[in-house]
């Protein structure tokens, strides 16, 4: 297994070198980590250059910098990360377990999942958040990019890589993706900042964020719950 860890930015040098610092050990291993800026203004790309195997740049948009990363890639297992999310520290013989499960697959190495997730900060709410998170996931076969998902190079260009769309790509792509298989749900855990909740205010992302999934799900665009995101 070689592994393609593909991180989506956009103005994220304070967070940047902490990220790839994390990541040494795998690329040391053999494996790649590609960084994927969407028209950052700060210092993301040359602070991001000597810790990655490749910096790319591209149009902005969660889902076409991770496509982007994607067609770069040399691995046969895709893992896509934001980049305020830390990875536990046996992801490589997790996933190669995982990959060497799937090698017979009649169409390929056709495997896709993700981590459990649990948030950076010791507020009590935030065990609800998780919580709720990972057992939603498991009973919907639906991730969230929080959960850092990996999929196969083979299955990934079966279903076209992510929707271009303006939020939800993860949604998207794990409806799709549940219709070939069904996900692996790992209990290993990524760390992943609470910051979005912390600036925002939690009950307000939190209500947000359901308001969010239910107008997707009544149909409303991508470009509308972006400008409601924002």
């Amino acid at each position: 297994m070689k592994l393609s860890i593909i991180i989506p930015v956009l103005n994220e040098q304070g967070a940047m070198l902490d990220c790839l610092n994390s990541l040494q050990a795998i690329r040391d291993q053999g494996h790649e980590v590609i960084v994927v800026d969407g028209g950052s203004v700060d210092d993301t790309m040359p602070v991001a250059r000597p810790g990655a195997d490749q910096v790319l740049r591209s149009k902005p948009g969660r889902a076409v910098q991770m496509n982007t990363g994607a067609r770069a890639a040399s691995g046969d297992l895709l893992l896509f990360l934001h980049v305020d999310t830390s990875l536990p520290a046996d992801t490589l013989a997790v996933l190669q377990e995982k990959m060497q499960g799937h090698d017979n697959h009649p169409y390929g190495n056709h495997l896709w999942g993700r981590f459990d997730m649990q948030l950076d900060s010791q507020h009590w709410m935030f065990r609800v958040i998780e919580t709720s998170m990972n057992l939603r996931s498991r009973i919907t076969s639906v991730s969230t990019g929080d959960q850092a998902i990996f999929v196969s190079r083979d299955l990934f260009d079966s279903v076209g890589g992510f929707p271009e769309i303006a939020l939800m790509e993860d949604i998207a792509i794990s409806k799709t993706l549940r219709s070939y298989t069904r996900p692996v749900n790992l209990r290993q855990r990524v760390t992943s900042s609470a910051r979005r909740w912390q600036n925002r205010g939690i009950y307000r992302t939190i209500w947000l964020m359901w308001k969010l999934r239910l107008y997707y799900f009544l149909g409303a665009s991508p470009d509308r719950l972006a400008s409601m995101y924002r």
